[in-house]
């Protein structure tokens, strides 16, 4: 069938019948996700005016890259599959991009053998079978996609184990907690290859994590991006949680806050910033209107730019179940917390997802007066 997404058209797969899947995949769900990878394309081009050349690593029907390349990219599409190379290099055509090139190769081969300014990984399922090939010849920019939210937050433990190299959880803040076990997992392959990491911008949405890597090929800041690394203790009880920095666990066997002794330990993850305010910025005002996902991307870009770097995030109506106390609107919940001294702001992972610098106990005693 025939689609225009962000001013291309193209020939994509029709409807998947259920039990019956396509050979090659396009998902119309992702379209918020490829408006964001342009503008952020287009705000980092003016961040590191050397990078032109982008890689679309699994390219399926060529959307993304072909959106890329009609915006100014030195493009290379890549697939092993040999249906979706010729519907890549269809797009590519009927949207007079044919200097982009169009490659039936195994991607980590092509990784291995080219160098590119940008390279975006949006495999099915985990990205990290192809992590270090990009690590090993990226200059710039790094785009992950991971789909895989099931093992990132602990609700398939094992396949988390097995595919991060870490110790996932699932807790309250289940959707933050893949996006740090993603990074802390990328981190950690980077730094085989002397790299350091900066998140840039990363969203959590619809059953994805996305994330933006700035790349520094110095031992330097790879040692760096390592020393952004940690544990997370979280008492599944009152709810409480502690960032410990460090690659060595050392678990609390009970409780801060409550003394209870249902105590998990995560990790390693990501302790840093998620976020470069300024550069999130830059990419809301490279959203233009005409994109159909324009409303909901601008509004999550202002969500970015203002959260907090805490490592975690509470759900106020998790919080308030957990108290027996009803809860009330999110805008006087988190004026109560900021007129008690503490930092807090909204999180995107959800309406009722909010950021603060307060424990649990502060919280509860900060916000408990207008919730009877």
């Amino acid at each position: 069938m025939r689609v225009t997404e962000g001013g291309v058209e193209l020939e994509v797969p029709g409807e998947q019948t259920e039990g019956i899947e396509e050979a090659v995949f396009y998902n119309p769900r992702q379209e918020l996700n490829r408006d964001l990878t342009i503008a952020t394309l287009r705000a980092y081009r003016e961040r590191e005016d050397r990078a032109t050349s982008y890689l679309d690593a699994m390219t399926a029907s060529g959307v993304r890259g072909v959106r890329a390349a009609a915006d100014g990219w030195d493009v290379t599409c890549c697939d092993v599959d040999e249906e979706a190379v010729d519907l890549a290099r269809e797009n590519l055509e009927r949207n007079d991009c044919e200097a982009a090139t169009v490659e039936h190769w195994n991607v980590n081969a092509l990784m291995h053998d080219s160098t590119f300014d940008v390279i975006d990984l949006d495999p099915f399922g985990t990205p990290m079978p192809f992590a270090d090939a990009a690590f090993a010849n990226c200059r710039d920019l790094l785009c992950v996609t991971a789909t895989d939210t099931a093992p990132l937050c602990g609700a398939h433990f094992n396949s988390g184990v097995r595919s991060y190299s870490a110790v996932p959880r699932n807790t309250d803040y289940h959707a933050e907690m893949g996006v740090r076990i993603l990074i802390s997992a990328l981190a950690r392959s980077g730094a085989r290859f002397d790299v350091g990491v900066e998140p840039i911008l990363t969203h959590a949405t619809s059953h994805y994590v996305r994330t933006y890597l700035e790349l520094t090929h110095k031992p330097t800041a790879a040692d760096a991006a390592i020393d952004e690394l940690g544990q997370l203790y979280h008492c599944e009880d009152c709810l409480y949680r502690e960032a410990d920095p460090g690659l060595i666990a050392d678990p609390l066997e009970t409780c801060p806050h409550c003394g209870g002794n249902r105590m998990l330990t995560a990790g390693p993850v990501w302790l840093g910033a998620v976020q470069d305010s300024e550069f999130i910025a830059a990419v809301r005002d490279e959203i233009p209107y005409t994109f159909d996902t324009a409303p909901a991307a601008r509004e999550l870009c202002d969500t970015l730019a203002a959260e907090l770097d805490e490592p975690t995030h509470y759900d106020q109506h998790k919080l308030c179940r957990n108290w027996g106390l009803p809860a009330n609107a999110m805008d006087d919940f988190l004026a109560d917390l900021r007129e008690a001294g503490y930092a807090a702001s909204r999180a995107h992972y959800g309406g009722t997802t909010f950021k603060t610098d307060a424990s649990v106990g502060e919280i509860r005693a900060a916000t408990e007066g207008n919730l009877d």
